[in-house]
């Protein structure tokens, strides 16, 4: 029996030390027992461990991990009997003991309490597992998942790196073809240009050798007429030659007849007289009825001829135009003017149709500062409109230096409003003495007799308008004052008073308040002396050698044609620029003495540089007027 125990405990042993190589060698589990050769002195203590009593509280130690050997040493020469040898004396040391039955129920119980440790380690080893292949499996996916957005990332570099290539490529591609586009428009245009070239060459030529052929026809003709006129010459010359003799003999004959026949008529007209003269010398009866008869002949010619101015001067002062009226678009009597009416009316519309008439600011020859002609066509319109509506006319004060057109955009504001004009000038008002007064009345009672309306335009106002405490206003102008402002007073539906004058501060206080409209006339701008310019270069140098409308022009010596040469718009506009200051008036009176000028010239031809030279004289001579103005009005 001791010895079935022995042999049994010698093979469990064996298995342990087996086993406890394999754990050695397998994983990182260590058994403890027969772990140091110095337990052969005290083999119980060896063969059973101190175990700790059941209830002790002091934990257990741990066992330091034992490192796993990958590579077991399994020959012949790397064996270590050591372990074989502490068995070996472990088992005998059982053997001899009396507990060795107690020892192997321990190793039993212990080889189970560490298989359950290593099972328990194993599944815990499994989790272990379980978790690292699911933290692989999150990190495989991160990785998948990063290197996916780094795919699409690169994908869209790749994307938008290509249609950067793609855009610059287009545009390359588009600047190469503007390129070669802007290349061949220039190739088309010097192969036009050269086209052209080769067009006006080539017509040159043709006109050249049309010249040449009409100069050669033209020296042909002139020479046949030239034979043709000296052999009709020669021929005339023969002819006359052959009758010179019968026409001379023929002459004398017929003058000695009309010699004779002329003397035999004053001999029997003197004879007549004589007789006539002797009878009533001789006769103191028929003396007496000559003298009679010559007496009352002058006495019926004289109280004719007086009794005439009477009743005319009674006829023109009742329906006559008055004396103070310079201008007017009315007759001098209500019968006359028709003519001349109609005539101007028809070739008003004939200039009209034929467009010679236009201007280009449908305002007649007037050219103004746009915004003031603007203003007069307005003040046209309404005054039309008031006379339709049978309404108050307005009364206008025109001012500004003189020429800039006052008269003419009055004349043309009562031609656009269908209104009758006269004209007059206040100096006129005075020479008249104690008659002013009567004459005013005169004035305004004819005025009212225009079916029309009619539109007063005083000139040069401020001659007799002026203050009224002036001292040397005199008491005929005082009265010829009072007698306008008694006419003036109420608003009328006849008369339209325009007032035209260079210094409006002078005028009556009472003469300013029966103002309600105040136009100024400026010195006109470069552009209005551009267009006056082109309007009195027309009217004086291109149109002056063209024959006048009338029946009486038929008769007229006609002044010579200019031609004009060179003078283009840019010499006008440089023209325009030097005169900075003029007036109307002096730009009219400057193409007046071109047109003197160009007379004066022997080709009768205007060109830039005479046009020049009197622009240059004329501008000099303005600057001394104003120097010498200047002077006067400082001293």
């Amino acid at each position: 029996m001791a010895r079935a125990c022995t042999a049994a405990a010698a093979s469990t042993l064996a298995a342990a030390v087996m086993a406890m190589d394999r754990a050695y060698a397998d994983g990182p589990f260590h058994f403890p027992l027969f772990s140091s050769p110095s337990s052969a002195s005290s083999p119980a203590a060896a063969a059973a461990p101190e175990v700790p009593p059941a209830g002790d509280p002091r934990p257990k130690a741990e066992e330091p991990p034992r490192v796993r050997n990958d590579n077991p040493r399994t020959t012949a020469a790397g064996f270590d009997p050591e372990a074989l040898v502490r068995g070996a004396e472990a088992v005998r040391e059982i053997d001899k003991s009396h507990n060795a039955k107690k020892v192997f129920e321990l190793m039993m119980k212990q080889e189970q309490t560490r298989q359950t440790e290593l099972a328990a380690k194993k599944s815990e080893f499994e989790a272990m597992r379980s978790q690292n292949e699911t933290e692989r499996q999150r990190v495989i996916y991160d990785e998948q998942k990063k290197l996916v957005q780094q795919q699409a990332q690169t994908k869209s570099q790749m994307a938008r790196y290509e249609d950067e290539l793609a855009r610059k490529r287009m545009q390359a591609d588009h600047e190469s073809q503007r390129a070669r586009n802007q290349e061949l428009v220039k190739m088309q245009e010097e192969s036009a240009i050269r086209q052209e070239q080769t067009r006006r060459a080539t017509e040159e030529q043709i006109q050249a050798q049309r010249r040449q052929t009409e100069r050669e026809k033209a020296e042909i003709e002139r020479e046949t007429i030239r034979v043709k006129a000296l052999a009709e010459a020669e021929g005339r010359a023969h002819e006359a030659k052959l009758a010179e003799d019968v026409n001379r003999r023929m002459l004398i004959e017929r003058a000695n007849a009309e010699r004779e026949k002329w003397i035999s008529a004053i001999n029997t007209t003197f004879e007549h007289v004589g007789g006539g003269l002797r009878a009533i010398l001789t006769d103191q009866n028929k003396l007496v009825v000559a003298v009679g008869g010559l007496t009352a002949l002058a006495a019926g010619i004289y109280t004719t001829r007086e009794g005439a101015k009477v009743v005319w001067g009674y006829v023109d002062r009742i329906l006559g135009q008055p004396s103070l009226i310079r201008e007017s678009s009315r007759g001098k009597y209500p019968w006359s003017g028709f003519l001349s009416r109609a005539t101007s009316s028809v070739l008003k519309k004939k200039t009209e149709t034929n467009g010679l008439g236009k201007k280009g600011n449908g305002f007649g020859d007037v050219i103004l500062n746009p915004s003031l002609q603007k203003r007069i066509q307005q003040l046209a319109g309404a005054t039309a409109n008031t006379k339709a509506h049978q309404a108050p006319f307005r009364n206008m004060l025109f001012y500004g230096p003189p020429g800039t057109g006052k008269t003419m955009a009055a004349r043309e504001l009562a031609r656009k409003s269908g209104l009758d004009y006269a004209l007059m000038t206040g100096g006129d008002v005075a020479p008249l003495g104690p008659q002013a007064v009567t004459k005013i009345h005169q004035l305004f009672d004819w005025a009212k007799k225009s079916r029309r309306g009619l539109l007063l335009f005083i000139d040069e106002a401020d001659a007799f308008l002026c203050e009224r405490n002036k001292t040397y206003m005199s008491e005929a102008q005082r009265s010829a004052l009072n007698a306008l402002l008694f006419r003036t007073g109420d608003q009328s539906k006849d008369i339209v008073l325009a007032l035209a004058t260079n210094r409006p501060g002078d005028l009556d206080s009472a003469v300013a308040d029966r103002i309600d409209e105040v136009l100024e006339f400026p010195l006109p701008g470069e552009e209005e002396r551009f267009k006056l310019l082109k309007l009195y270069l027309d009217k004086y140098i291109a149109r002056a050698g063209e024959r006048k409308p009338g029946f009486l022009s038929f008769f007229r010596q006609q002044p010579q044609k200019i031609e004009i040469k060179g003078v283009t718009d840019d010499i006008i506009r440089e023209a325009a620029a030097k005169t900075e200051g003029f007036s109307g008036r002096e730009i009219a009176k400057l193409l007046a003495s071109v047109q003197a000028a160009v007379y004066g010239s022997k080709d009768c031809e205007l060109t830039p540089s005479l046009f020049r030279e009197v622009v240059d004289y004329k501008v000099a001579e303005h600057q001394q007027r104003r120097k010498l103005a200047d002077a006067e009005e400082g001293a």
